[in-house]
C-alpha cells in the first residue's frame, strides 16, 4: 500500500499556501512528563506557535498512520497512554507503521517526518547526543546523525544536561552541522543556561537564523541546524545545583539495569523526584520559550519564499 503522511486540515492548508508551519514531537508528550501535566503542556505549546503567527504540527504514529498535526483528542490520547505508548526513533519507523501501532516519536523521527512534510522548523525541549561512557558503550543518540539528513532547524535549549556535552558538540562538528547560539555565545544545558561549552556561532534575531537556514540550503548543503536557545533565567537551574541530582540519577539507572532508550525518560523522571518538581517546571518552561522562538523563525523563513 502506497505510503501517505495524514496531515491535519489547518496543516495541510498552511503548507500548501506557504505560510509558516513548526512542527513537535510527541515523545515529550507520552515520554517526557506525567499526566496531567503533558497533555496541559502539549496544548499550551500548540497555542504558543499560533501566538506567533505558525500552524503547530504535532507529530505521531496512530495506528500505524503518520500524522502531521493533531487533534486535541489525539493528544489526550497520547497523554493519558503516556509510556505505554511505542518510543520511535527513526529505525523504528517502518515496524510502527507495518504493524499498525502506536508511536510517539523522538527528535530525530520528528525531523524525518518533518523533513518529509516539508515542514523547515522544529522545537524541542532538548537534543539528544552522545551519552556519557560512550568510548564503552558507543551509545549515541539517533538524533545526531538525523541532523546530517534532515533539512529541518531544530529549536533547542541545548543537549539534555545528562550527557557528554563536549562529545556531543564534537560529534555535531564532524557531521558538518552548523550549532547557532541565539543571542548567546555559550551552549546551554537544557536545566542551565551555560553548560561550559561556547557555540561555534552566534545570531542575534530569529530573522538572522531563517537567514541562515536559506542560506546553507540554498548551497547545497543538506541537513539540519542546531538552534541553542537557552532556558528563560527566571527557569534556570545552574549547573552547580543540578549536576549532583544528575549524578544520582545516573547512579540509580546503572543500579536498576536501565540501558538504551529508557535511559532518558528513566533519568527526567528521577530528577523530578530528587529536585522536588523544579526540573519537570523547567521543562515545561523551556519547551513553551523555544516553540515561541521556532515559530518566530518560522514566519521570517516564509516571508522569503523559502
Amino acid at each position: 500500500m502506497p505510503f501517505a503522511l495524514h496531515q491535519s486540515d489547518d496543516v495541510a492548508a498552511a503548507l500548501k499556501s506557504g505560510r509558516p508551519v513548526v512542527a513537535l514531537e510527541s515523545t515529550i508528550i507520552a515520554h517526557g512528563m506525567p499526566y496531567p501535566q503533558n497533555v496541559a503542556s502539549a496544548r499550551e505549546v500548540e497555542e504558543i506557535v499560533r501566538k506567533h503567527g505558525a500552524v503547530p504540527a504535532t507529530i505521531a504514529i496512530l495506528a500505524g498512520r503518520v500524522h502531521v498535526g493533531l487533534a486535541s483528542t489525539k493528544l489526550e490520547y497520547l497523554a493519558r497512554e503516556g509510556v505505554r505508548i511505542c518510543k520511535v526513533s527513526t529505525r523504528d519507523l517502518p515496524y510502527v507503521v507495518a504493524r499498525q501501532l502506536d508511536g510517539a516519536t523522538t527528535v530525530a523521527s520528528t525531523m524525518r517526518i518533518a523533513a518529509m512534510a516539508g515542514i523547515k522548523v522544529f522545537a524541542t525541549g532538548g537534543i539528544g547526543g552522545v551519552h556519557r561512557g560512550a568510548e564503552k558503550t558507543f551509545d549515541m543518540s539517533a538524533d545526531l546523525p538525523e541532523f546530517a539528513a534532515s533539512d529541518v532547524a531544530v529549536v533547542t535549549a541545548g543537549a539534555k544536561a545528562i550527557l557528554d556535552l563536549g562529545l556531543t558538540l564534537e560529534t555535531l562538528e564532524t557531521l558538518g552541522v552548523p550549532v547557532i547560539g541565539l543571542a548567546t555565545d555559550r551552549f546551554p544545558a537544557f536545566y542551565s543556561r551555560a553548560s561550559g561549552h561556547v557555540v561555534p556561532m552566534r545570531c542575534e534575531t530569529p530573522k538572522e537564523i531563517a537567514a541562515v537556514m536559506r542560506a546553507k540550503w540554498a548551497i547545497g548543503l543538506k541537513g539540519g541546524i542546531v538552534v541553542a536557545n537557552p532556558i528563560p533565567a527566571e527557569f534556570e537551574i545552574p549547573v552547580s545545583e543540578i549536576a549532583p541530582a544528575i549524578d544520582a540519577a545516573i547512579a540509580a539507572a546503572a543500579a536498576a539495569g536501565v540501558s538504551g532508550k529508557e535511559v532518558t525518560p528513566f533519568l527526567l523522571a528521577r530528577l523530578a523526584e530528587i529536585t522536588g518538581g523544579r526540573s519537570l517546571a523547567a521543562n515545561i518552561a523551556l519547551v513553551g520559550h523555544n516553540a515561541a522562538v521556532a515559530a518566530q523563525i518560522a514566519v521570517e523563513f516564509s516571508r522569503s519564499g523559502q
